[in-house]
Parts: C-alpha cells; structure tokens; sequence
C-alpha cells in the first residue's frame, strides 16, 4: 500500500518555485526596494547645498554680497568674489562655478551667470533663488546663459541618457557571456577572450552612441572622436567590473553590479539632478561610479569645451582596470577546468 508523503498541493509548489527562485525572488525584491529608496531619496526634494557661486562687484560691494550669501540659511551657496566678468565666465566654462552674480553700482538690474548646459534644474534653482535675493533688495536681475544646452537637448539630460545606455550595454553584454556559457569556470583563457570581445563591443557601442546622440538626432553638441572614446572607456569600465564581480560571486555579481550602477549610479550621476542638488550621500557617491563620471565627461565635451574630464576619465580608468585585474586573479584562482578523463 503505498503512502503519501504532505500534501500534492505543497510538493506542487516546491516544484513550482524551488528554493533556490525562491532566493532569487527574495534579492529581486530587495533589489527592487532598494530602487525605489535611491531614486525617491535622491530625487524627491532637490535644495541647493554650497554651490560654487561667483561674485563680481566693487571690493566692499562683493564682500558684503559675499557675507550675505554665506549666511543663508541650509547653506545654498559657497560664495567667492571674482575680480570680473571675465573671470567668472572662465570659471564657469571650467567648471569651477555653478553661477556668477555681476553686480552694476551704478545701477538697480544685475545680471547673473548660469548654465543650462550643467542642467536645466540648476540653472533654475540659481535663478529662482537670486531673484528672491534681488527683490529684497529692490533690485532686478537678467540672466545670461554662458553655456546654453541644445535646443535639441532642452533639458541637458542627453549627456545623462547616453551615458545610462552605455552603462546598460556594458553590464548586459558582460552578463550575457557569462550566462550564455552555463556553468563553466571563467579560465584564464576564457576571461581574457571575454574582456577582448568586451573591449570590441565598447568600441562599437561608444560610437554608436555618439552617432545617435550628435549627427544622427542632433540632441549633443561636442567632438565625435570625444565622445566616442568617453562611450567606450565607460562600456568598458562597466563590462570589465560586471565580468569581475561574476568571476567572484557568480550569477549573484550581476545583482551587485545593478546595485553599484542602476540604483546607486544612476540617481546619484547628476542627470535628473546636477550634484549641487543631490542630498549628501548621493553626492558624494556619484563621481566615484561610472554613470557618475560618465555623465561628468559628456557634458563637458558638449558644453564646456572638454573641460575638466580629467578625474571623471581617471575614476572610469579605474574601474576598467580594477575590472581586469580583478576578472584575471579571480579566474586563475579559481577558474582551472577539471582534467578530461
């Protein structure tokens, strides 16, 4: 007589769903949640916090604007005097200010510097906050944009998108040759094919973007060579560290890897939000991780005359390196094939 062991509908289940989709359902949640709290926590409230903000005016005029400024309270704005117009477009075009205040004396309407180029949602928060300031004063301001964003990118979110696109194709075509290969270790051999035919899908994937982005749909101004090796370094960086976290951690590395780059990365890479306007950590965060300095070195090509790129090319060197490194030492650590009887 045979005997039945639990209930049909129970074993049903545990063959539905094993346990281990149960352990992927369960970091797919997290994983989900955690989405939800980066990009609500970054994005649902932008206040300006020291934003690097020039001011051009008589010596004891720009002290006293200065000091005000200084003074505001949360802390908007990190005020320096400037000693002409001329420096704080230079300044500005460099990327070491946000903004710049030229106050006339002989007059009740000043001007201010901004960017839409650095982001539209910056240059509006500069202008909506000064021009509270200028009222009490009973004075007027016009507002002179140093670096316009192009009228096919009216937001300047396109130096944001492309970048998230490149970053997408890096952790995606990495992920893809791992998957695709079952469970077979990473060999030495086999990683070193895998970063080559990664460095061949970031040539063709950075040009791609830059094509699209520039002459294609006419949404990003900047040199094409430019942007393309930006595009490339980036779907490098990213593929090569997706490979590394897989080569440590297995399938499970490609939950990492959207971790670091989609919910860290991507809320904290001063698209939606220029930096000045992120909250702390995400700030902080953002210029250490590839959609961060990728963001970064678009839109100084575009906007800034390839300005300032140097420690956002530099942060994107490392991951790519750290990639590699890291992918190579794992597999041969690891990575040695069983003997063929």
């Amino acid at each position: 007589m045979t005997q039945t062991t639990g209930s049909p509908f129970l074993a049903e289940v545990k063959d539905a769903v094993t346990p281990r989709a149960t352990l992927l359902l369960t970091g797919t949640v997290i994983l989900a949640l955690l989405f939800i709290a980066s990009y609500v926590g970054a994005l649902h409230d932008p206040k300006p916090k020291n934003l690097p903000f020039g001011v051009v005016a008589p010596q004891v005029t720009a002290q006293q604007t200065v000091t005000r400024l200084e003074n505001l309270p949360d802390d908007p704005l990190d005020p320096r005097a400037l000693p002409d117009a001329a420096t704080a477009r230079a300044q500005i075009l460099n990327r070491e200010i946000d903004g710049a205040l030229l106050i006339d004396p002989a007059g009740t309407t000043d001007t201010l510097l901004v960017t839409t180029g650095g982001g539209r949602a910056l240059a509006t928060v500069l202008e909506n906050l000064v021009t509270t300031l200028e009222k009490s004063e009973a004075r007027t301001i016009r507002t002179v944009d140093v670096a316009p964003a192009d009228p096919h990118d009216a937001n300047g979110l396109t130096s944001f998108y492309v970048t998230v696109g490149w970053c997408v194709g890096g952790y995606l075509c990495a992920s893809i040759m791992t998957i695709s290969s079952g469970a077979r270790r990473p060999t030495p051999r086999r990683s070193v094919i895998r970063l080559l035919a990664m460095a061949l899908v970031a040539v063709v994937g950075g040009l791609g973007g830059a094509l699209i982005a520039g002459p294609i749909l006419g949404a990003l101004p900047g040199s094409i060579a430019a942007l393309w090796g930006v595009g490339a370094l980036t779907i490098f960086a990213v593929g090569a560290a997706t490979l590394a976290f897989q080569a440590i951690f297995g399938l499970a590395g490609i939950g990492l890897v959207i971790l670091i780059i989609v919910i860290l990365g991507n809320p904290s890479a001063g698209g939606a939000l220029p930096p000045p306007l992120l909250p702390p950590f995400w700030r902080d965060i953002g210029p250490a991780l590839p959609p961060g300095a990728g963001t970064w070195a678009t839109r100084s090509i575009a906007y800034f005359k390839g300005n300032d790129v140097t420690d956002s090319l530099l942060v994107l060197s490392a991951w790519a390196a750290a990639g590699i490194a890291i992918t190579l030492l794992a597999s041969m650590l690891r990575g040695r094939e069983p003997a063929t009887p």
